[in-house]
């Protein structure tokens, strides 16, 4: 009775640190995402910085607000539960600095 119950809790553990995992490249391709956003790269290079840093099947928009660069990447945890991840980071654009 008991093992079943440890290979239920180890299978939730890997879940989660690998939903986590995720996280972390979500943040750092939105951070990746906005740094080339901000050197006035074109918004296909952006997606594309974001992209090989990103989940697989990652969902990235970037957008500009005023001075500002945003970039928001979103992805789905794998495995049974259906969980909703995301990063986004903001990067003044490199034009706008005096």
């Amino acid at each position: 009775m008991v093992l079943p119950a440890l290979i239920l809790f180890g299978m939730a553990l890997i879940w989660g640190l690998m939903a986590a995992a995720a996280q972390i490249q979500c943040v750092d391709a939105a951070r990746a995402g906005a740094r080339a956003a901000a050197r006035s790269d074109p918004e296909t290079v952006a997606v594309a910085a974001a992209r090989s840093a990103a989940p697989q099947g990652a969902r990235i928009a970037v957008a500009r607000e005023g001075d500002l660069v945003r970039v928001r990447v979103e992805a789905r945890a794998a495995g049974p539960l259906a969980v909703r991840l995301g990063g986004e980071a903001v990067a003044l654009a490199e034009e706008t600095v005096r």
